[in-house]
């Protein structure tokens, strides 16, 4: 396709939305008006989508409105998607879609679907329309995601308090425990041990903030459950926000789909092996150093990926990362110098300070103030494990 046709696509994509929009701002909702929130469950396909998904539906049988109001949505084709991607830039937009096509999309994979009929009069329906109407235009439709504190779950709920102000009030103390935004998250990857892991590694200390009722609510779960808890000043009283719930699909049990090894029994794995050589080098006196080139190149990386994602993007839920702990960058490229001898003095050091410090890091594991993953126990008991040893090997060679 050439620039010029793409350039004309665009025009015509954006005229469309641009009289659309005009024409939905001039419309009147009718008395049969309703305006549902949407909770949609979590699919296990997809790291992403293993939270599940919020939005707003507009439906008026008079006008023949169906609407489905989409905060989830980005565009690939926006400048530099991967590069934005990747340092915590990246653009969500609200984009407005056919309700019977979101619902079989998400019937399709077998996601529950609760609407909850929001309790408004007619004319707090028509001010919370314009205000969609309004952020579906050009210049209002983009925002800067955030995992936590701005999402598509967090965006409905703003939506109200932006619309009704201080008329609408949360009322949180229906939520009994006291969960870290990690505990949150880790609720909904009990399938998907391998991305929980990820997240564990990447993530800092942020997630180990103590989340308040209003933060639970970046989980669309909690947006349902925060809803039903919350009232609304309509007219002269004050009435529940949710006038009733409508049940349009509930999911079918599924079998866990996580069929890989577990990462605490893969690296347990790779903790025994470790141990057989270094048993076996103790008694020929021998280093296997390719296993501890590969080895610490492997997680120094990780360190480096680490340090960048706290100092030189915008995911600011990565600073503060204690997994630089066991995770140094300084591995790489220590590990490489294990080749030249002329740094052998100075890497002697290096591997036995590292030992020392993990050891430590065992020791004082469970009262860190950053919850690290369990299933990386093995993993610091083999990085000690071979620190150890290297430098008995490199001294004793020396001494040779």
């Amino acid at each position: 396709m050439s620039n010029y046709t793409k350039l004309r696509l665009w025009l015509v994509v954006f005229c469309l939305s641009f009289l659309l929009n005009k024409l939905y701002a001039q419309i009147t909702l009718s008395p049969q008006a309703e305006i549902h929130v949407l909770t949609c469950g979590p699919y296990q396909g997809e790291l992403y989508s293993a939270f599940g998904h919020s939005a707003i539906r507009v439906h008026d049988p008079i006008n023949q409105l169906d609407l489905l109001y989409n905060y989830g949505v980005f565009d690939f084709n926006q400048p530099n998607f991967y590069l934005n991607f990747t340092r915590g830039n990246l653009n969500y937009k609200l984009a407005v879609m056919d309700y019977p096509r979101f619902r079989d999309y998400y019937i399709y994979y077998n996601r529950y679907i609760h609407e909850q009929v929001l309790n408004l009069n007619q004319g707090q329906k028509q001010k919370l329309f314009e205000f969609l109407q309004w952020n579906m235009l050009p210049e209002n439709q983009y925002y800067r995601y955030d995992y936590f504190y701005d999402n598509c779950a967090t965006r409905v709920r703003d939506a109200l308090i932006s619309t009704f102000g201080d008329s609408i009030h949360f009322d949180g103390s229906y939520i009994k425990t006291d969960y870290t935004i990690r505990d949150l998250t880790e609720i909904y990857l009990q399938d998907q041990r391998w991305g929980d892991l990820g997240i564990d590694i990447c993530l800092g200390l942020p997630m180990d903030k103590k989340a308040t009722p209003f933060m639970y609510m970046f989980l669309p779960d909690y947006i349902e459950s925060g809803f039903n808890h919350a009232t609304l000043a309509n007219d002269s009283t004050t009435v529940p926000l949710v006038k009733n719930t409508i049940i349009t699909y509930e999911s079918k049990p599924e079998a866990n789909s996580d069929s890989l090894p577990s990462p605490l029994k893969t690296f347990s794995v790779l903790l025994l092996l470790g141990i057989v050589l270094t048993f076996i080098g103790w008694k020929k006196k021998k280093a296997f150093m390719l296993f501890d080139i590969i080895l610490f190149t492997l997680i120094g990386l990780i360190g480096w990926l680490l340090f960048l994602l706290w100092v030189a993007t915008d995911h600011h839920a990565a600073a503060n990362n204690m997994n630089l702990l066991w995770a140094l960058p300084f591995h790489f490229p220590a590990a490489l110098l294990l080749l030249k001898k002329s740094y052998h003095h100075w890497l002697r050091k290096y591997f036995m300070a590292i030992a020392v410090l993990s050891g430590l890091l065992l020791i004082f594991w469970g009262i860190l103030p950053q919850q690290l993953n369990y299933s990386l126990i093995p993993i610091v008991l083999l990085l000690g494990l071979r620190a150890f040893f290297l430098q008995y090997i490199l001294r004793i060679s020396k001494e040779a």
